[in-house]
């Protein structure tokens, strides 16, 4: 297995969102720090876009950990999936109310808004972070519009940051888009920021932080494009071919065969599924029976065998 040849004690790129795990490259830093303005600044609404796998979600964690400790009380949410009528109790539920709050009969909103208005009058700010808002229910991205764009006092010290995709931007209406006093883009990774987190996520279990050498780093870089999802699996399978090779170290020529393998792994996928919507397709229209699919790719190799 890669894990005994390399003798780690866990898994480097397990892709989980744990602090541990967070690597602050060039553009992670400068997205917290406009963070961080917008709550010195008394700031209303940032937006922070960011393409799949740049890892919008991990700085959505760790923006509510960093702004926690400058003295904010905060929540986070993910909207994806949750169906109407459930982003606010589920707001309610990440914020430290009392049993006694909890308990009053009172609407959803109602109990938001008081603990909203608690914190502006103790001078503590709020910081609600709303991670897959282009995802979000109509009467989710309604309330939050009206966080966004209400002036009455007990907002004031309210600070709301939301997190989207390019592609999904269309889908946030307008009246929170142009709310906004920052739009951070969230960009990939340099090939610095790729080899240090290597380095550094190697060194978290107990490995040599320089299996992966400037060159084999670089070469990773450069395939994964910077983006930290496909940083990590690259890196992973990288490991995994160097280990069945019997190396010490990660080549450049290893990165680029996992990278091949896994682009030719993906082809095949996805020649198969469109093989098998026409053939469903054919059966539909009455072609008479279907025969069995008959892939006319090789299967890939696995990397380790």
């Amino acid at each position: 297995m890669s894990r005994e040849h390399w003798k780690f004690t866990g898994a480097p790129f397990d892709g989980g969102l744990e602090p541990a795990t967070f690597h602050c490259g060039g553009p992670q830093e400068e997205a917290l720090a406009r963070m961080e303005w917008l709550l010195e600044e008394r700031q209303r609404f940032g937006l922070v876009t960011a393409a799949e796998g740049c890892g919008k979600s991990h700085l959505a964690a760790m923006a509510v950990r960093r702004l926690g400790g400058l003295g904010a009380e905060t929540a986070l949410l993910s909207l994806r999936g949750l169906a109407p009528g459930d982003w606010i109790e589920l707001l309610l539920e990440r914020l430290p109310l009392d049993p006694q709050s909890r308990a009053e009969p009172l609407r959803p909103w109602q109990k938001l808004e008081n603990r909203l208005r608690e914190n502006t009058l103790m001078e503590r700010p709020t910081l609600l972070v709303f991670d897959d808002i282009d995802e979000a229910a109509t009467d989710a991205l309604d309330g939050i519009a009206r966080l966004v764009g209400a002036a009455e006092p007990r907002f004031a010290r309210t600070v709301v940051v939301a997190t989207a995709t390019p592609a999904g931007l269309s889908r946030v209406p307008a009246a929170i888009r142009q709310r906004a006093a920052l739009r951070i883009e969230l960009a990939p990774w340099s090939e610095d920021d790729v080899a240090a987190f290597l380095a550094q996520a190697i060194s978290r279990v107990g490995g040599d932080p320089n299996i992966f050498p400037a060159e084999a780093a670089a070469t990773l870089a450069r395939f994964a494009s910077g983006v930290p999802r496909s940083v990590s699996h690259l890196a992973q399978l990288a490991l995994a071919a160097a280990a069945g090779d019997g190396l010490d170290r990660v080549d450049a020529a290893t990165v680029e065969r996992a990278w091949r393998e896994l682009s030719m792994a993906a082809a095949g996928e996805s020649w198969q599924t469109s093989m098998r919507d026409d053939n469903a397709t054919d059966s539909a229209a009455g072609s008479g029976d279907a025969l069995p699919l008959q892939p006319r790719v090789r299967v890939v190799r696995r990397l380790w065998g």
